[in-house]
């Protein structure tokens, strides 16, 4: 068989993979929208803010986190910072743009922590065996130190 094709068993698991994860993820992104009226983007740009940047940091090292793109960022944070989530602010030194987590948006961030933890146990963890927890963690760790072969044009 071509290496660069892949056979229906191989198909069927990526598909299962892909659909196991995003029904596990969608699970988890509706408990917290639902309780506590924060989207995916607003957690993740919340939680990083802290996370990575002690309440603030540079907007765009805050989209390169989130894989977005400028303007996708920036539309979003308009959005929050109409929710007075977060605030932004010229930086006096160079160009660049600083966001900064407000107090509300601290409590948002508070508040959906433990609805995020208890919507992962009871859509993820409480579903696996210590085996699955065992086979999970060694499949993570090969895929993330695994050989990063960018994608060949199978037609060059």
């Amino acid at each position: 068989m071509d290496k660069n094709e892949l056979n229906e068993q191989e198909m069927q698991l990526w598909d299962m993979w892909k659909g196991s994860f995003k029904r596990i993820f969608g699970r988890v992104v509706k408990d917290m929208s639902e309780h506590t009226g924060l989207s995916e983007g607003d957690f993740g740009i919340l939680d990083r803010l802290v996370q990575f940047g002690n309440g603030k940091l540079r907007q765009q090292e805050l989209a390169d986190s989130m894989d977005w793109d400028k303007s996708r960022l920036s539309h979003h944070l308009t959005r929050m910072e109409k929710r007075g989530l977060v605030l932004r602010k010229p930086l006096d030194t160079d160009r660049g743009v600083e966001v900064i987590i407000t107090s509300a948006g601290n409590t948002a961030l508070d508040e959906a922590h433990p609805i995020v933890a208890k919507a992962i146990r009871k859509h993820f963890l409480e579903q696996l065996a210590d085996q699955d927890v065992e086979s999970i963690t060694r499949l993570a760790e090969k895929t993330k130190t695994g050989p990063s072969s960018s994608y060949e044009d199978p037609s060059a």
